[in-house]
């Protein structure tokens, strides 16, 4: 999460044009990416550095992209990422006719992880792609990063709940919602899911709530409703997060040592 963050806070500060930063949103794609195996195929989205370099894509060839303005179309097959597109949506197509042919015998074994945001999935086509992954029966990850905006429209404007998970389960897909900005939960959820997929064959959705901290794309500023809002988020900052919860089982640990070293007593000397 740290290299994610660092390399899109390189990315503001060179004030990179087009850049679609994913700013706050990093343990959604260190959770997830974290529980695929290497037999797992994986598409994204126009926010993309954080899938990638979990993936493994070296940064200093994702930079290198990014400066040349093919980021949102970076691919990487030796690692599995088929494609990444800018286009909203256009993903979801694209990971059932994958599974498709991993179904038919190109990899049976794997599964396809597909990330995209609450704005693709206000369109017909995600509703689409959820069908027929289940009337098909394909091995498909749905992970839908609910960041809250699609584009600069809040998603409160374009959908009339609070939760996407809610429009599939009519479709008779499982779906669980998790804290996007809880790394370990993500990664927990997704294992779970990933397990589910290879094991019944069935595809699964993940919705993850988290919120993207930077504008729609950089050097646009964010477009939060309300500072309220903007600092509630913050505060739940995945990185943050996750730094005090490493605190407090250092702490633990050191107490237990200690407690440990008192009911021991001083060890021999051994001079």
């Amino acid at each position: 999460m740290l290299l994610i963050r660092a390399y899109e806070q390189q990315l503001i500060a060179a004030r990179q044009p087009g850049h679609c930063s994913a700013l706050g949103q990093e343990a959604c794609a260190v959770g997830v990416v974290a529980a695929l195996g290497s037999q797992d195929l994986l598409i994204s989205h126009h926010r993309n550095a954080g899938h990638l370099l979990a993936r493994g894509v070296p940064p200093g060839q994702l930079l290198a992209e990014a400066k040349a303005g093919r980021g949102p179309h970076m691919t990487a097959p030796s690692l599995g990422v088929v494609l990444t597109s800018p286009r909203t949506g256009a993903g979801l197509t694209m990971a059932t006719g994958v599974a498709l042919a991993q179904k038919l015998g190109a990899q049976p074994e794997g599964i396809t992880a597909v990330f995209f945001g609450d704005g693709a999935a206000c369109q017909g086509v995600f509703h689409e792609s959820v069908n027929l992954a289940v009337t098909w029966r394909l091995p498909v990850l749905f992970v839908c990063e609910n960041n809250q905006w699609q584009g600069d429209v809040h998603r409160r404007e374009a959908m009339p709940g609070e939760s996407i998970a809610d429009w599939v389960r009519g479709h008779g897909l499982a779906v669980e919602v998790v804290d996007g900005n809880d790394v370990q939960a993500v990664h927990l959820a997704a294992t779970e899911a990933v397990a589910q997929i290879r094991s019944s064959g069935r595809p699964c959705l993940l919705e993850l709530l988290t919120y993207r901290q930077r504008g729609h794309s950089e050097p646009d500023k964010p477009a939060c409703l309300c500072d309220s809002e903007h600092d509630h988020w913050l505060r739940r900052d995945p990185i943050q997060r996750e730094a005090r919860r490493l605190q407090l089982c250092a702490e633990e640990l050191g107490q237990r040592e200690a407690v440990a070293r008192e009911r021991l007593g001083s060890p021999p000397c051994l001079c």
